[in-house]
């Protein structure tokens, strides 16, 4: 997945400059972004907070950590399943 350009935060101040009464294409203009950037932007971070950002961001980290973790584990139990099958 493609790392933005932008931090979070940066991010956040412009949803909060679009709230405080800027247009949309004002804020894209500055930013060098598409308006539909902007709109999945907002889809995906309307109404946080920089801190509610960074747990999402931590949140979504350890689900992918859990997620290796399970893939490592059911690995493994698919080998142990083979080896217990085979006849000696």
């Amino acid at each position: 997945m493609k790392k933005s350009k932008f931090s979070e935060s940066q991010i956040i101040k412009a949803l909060k400059a679009n709230e405080s009464g800027r247009s949309v294409e004002e804020i894209s203009r500055e930013l060098g972004i598409n308006k539909g950037t902007f709109y999945s932007w907002r889809k995906k971070y309307g109404g946080m907070e920089i801190s509610q950002m960074k747990l999402l961001k931590e949140l979504q980290e350890e689900n992918s950590k859990l997620k290796r973790m399970y893939a490592d584990q059911a690995l493994q139990l698919e080998m142990a399943k083979d080896v217990i099958s085979k006849k000696w």
